[in-house]
C-alpha cells in the first residue's frame, strides 16, 4: 500500500495506446472498423481495441497544488489494489495536522465509466480545492474502465477502495509513506462522492456497503453521498433529454450518453438496466428497501441529465431517503472540472460551498 509515482498502475498500458497512435492521431493499421466513439476521447475498433485521445493531460501530484492553493494542501499517490492495478490520489489540507483531523471523501472521476484519471489536471484542481475549501482529506479513486472492464468492474473497485480506507484505518501508530495522511483524517466521518459516471458509482457503492457487502465497516462510518450530476438513463427520455439544447463542446450531449452506456453495460443490456436506471428500470431494487446514506445531489440547470437528477431526488425522498439538492444556473454538465461556461467559476465556488456545509453538518 505503499506511495508511488503518478499513473504507475497504468504506464505499460498508456505506452502501448502511445506506439498503436500514428501520426496526425490516425490509428495504426490491423484493428478493422471503429465500431464505437466519442469524438477527440475514445475510439473502439472492430477486433476489440481501444484507442484513447489524450485530451485532457495527466498530471504527477504535486503537479497545481501550490500553484492554486499555495502551501494548504499535499497530495501523493497510493496503491490500492496492485491485481486490478487500482490507484488512488490522495489530498489533505496541510494545516490539519495542527487543527485537528477532518472528514474523508472518497471521490470517483466522472468520464462515461470510458474515460477520465483522477491524474487528469481538471480533477487534481477541482480536488485540491474541494480539500483546501471544504477542510476534508479526499481519496480519489482511479478505477477500472470500459469497454475493456465493463459494469460492474467500476463499482467492484468503488468497494475495494472503501475496504482499503478501512485497512488504514485500522492502523494505529505505523509510520510508512502513508502516515501523514492517516494522521489527518477522521475516519468516523467519510462521505462517497463523484461527478458524472463518478456519482453514479458513488450511489451504487452506497447500496453495496448498506446491504453489507463489506460486512462491518467499523472504524469506518459514511455519513453521506454527494453526488454530483450523476449519470444516469433509461430508455424513456426525459424532457431535458430530448430538448435540453447544448452549446459547441458540451461535455455530454444524447448520442454522447448513449454511446458511454453501449460501451460499458454488460453486452446486450438496455438503458433500463438498473445500473444505469435505479428508479424505474426493470429489476432495480426498491430504493426503500435500500439501506444509504444522507445525499447532496448537485444539478446542473443546462445539463441534460437535470431532469433525470430531479426525478433521482424525487424517488430518494419518496422512499424516506435524506436528500438536499443544490442546482446552479446558466451551467452545464461537468462545468465545475472543464469550466466550459462563463458562469462556471462562480457556480463553482458556489457547489464547494454547499458541499462544505453537508460535511460539516455531519
Amino acid at each position: 500500500m505503499g506511495a508511488l509515482h503518478v499513473g504507475e498502475p497504468r504506464v505499460s498500458f498508456q505506452q502501448q495506446q502511445q506506439q498503436q497512435v500514428g501520426k496526425n492521431g490516425q490509428q495504426g493499421h490491423g484493428h478493422g472498423a471503429v465500431v464505437e466513439e466519442i469524438h477527440g476521447l475514445i475510439k473502439v475498433y472492430r477486433d476489440g481495441f481501444v484507442e484513447r485521445i489524450p485530451a485532457i493531460p495527466d498530471v504527477p501530484c504535486t503537479w497545481g497544488t501550490t500553484a492554486s492553493v499555495p502551501g494548504v494542501v499535499i497530495a501523493r499517490d497510493a496503491v490500492v489494489d496492485r491485481a486490478t492495478r487500482v490507484w488512488a490520489r490522495l489530498y489533505a489540507p496541510a494545516a490539519a495536522a495542527a487543527a485537528g483531523r477532518v472528514p474523508v471523501v472518497v471521490y470517483f472521476h466522472g468520464g462515461g465509466f470510458c474515460v477520465g484519471s483522477a491524474a487528469w489536471s481538471c480533477y487534481h484542481e477541482f480536488l485540491a480545492k474541494l480539500a483546501a475549501r471544504a477542510g476534508c482529506a479526499v481519496m480519489s479513486v482511479d478505477y477500472r474502465l470500459a469497454p475493456e472492464n465493463r459494469l460492474p468492474a467500476a463499482f467492484d473497485d468503488g468497494v475495494t477502495a472503501v475496504r482499503w480506507l478501512r485497512q488504514q484505518a485500522a492502523i494505529s501508530s505505523a509510520a510508512d509513506e502513508l502516515s501523514w495522511w492517516r494522521g489527518r483524517c477522521r475516519f468516523d466521518r467519510v462521505f462517497l462522492a463523484g461527478d458524472s459516471a463518478g456519482a453514479t458509482i458513488a450511489f451504487h457503492v452506497a447500496a453495496r456497503l448498506g446491504h453489507g457487502q463489506l460486512g462491518a465497516l467499523t472504524p469506518l462510518d459514511v455519513k453521506g453521498a454527494i453526488l454530483i450530476q450523476p449519470f444516469f438513463g433509461g430508455e424513456t427520455r426525459t424532457a431535458s433529454e430530448k430538448t435540453m439544447p447544448q452549446p459547441p463542446g458540451s461535455a455530454l450531449t444524447l448520442s454522447t450518453s448513449d454511446t458511454y452506456w453501449r460501451m460499458s453495460l454488460p453486452a446486450g443490456a438496455t438503458r433500463d438496466h438498473p445500473w444505469c436506471n435505479p428508479v424505474t428500470g426493470r429489476g432495480a431494487p426498491r430504493l426503500d428497501s435500500l439501506p444509504l446514506p444522507d445525499f447532496l445531489v448537485c444539478i446542473s440547470e443546462q445539463d441534460i441529465l437535470r431532469d433525470r437528477n430531479l426525478e433521482l431526488c424525487s424517488a430518494l425522498r419518496r422512499a424516506d431517503h435524506s436528500v438536499e439538492q443544490a442546482t446552479y444556473g446558466g451551467v452545464g454538465h461537468a462545468f465545475q472540472v472543464l469550466n466550459n461556461y462563463h458562469l462556471s467559476q462562480p457556480r463553482t465556488q458556489e457547489m464547494l460551498a454547499h458541499i462544505k456545509a453537508f460535511v460539516r453538518a455531519r
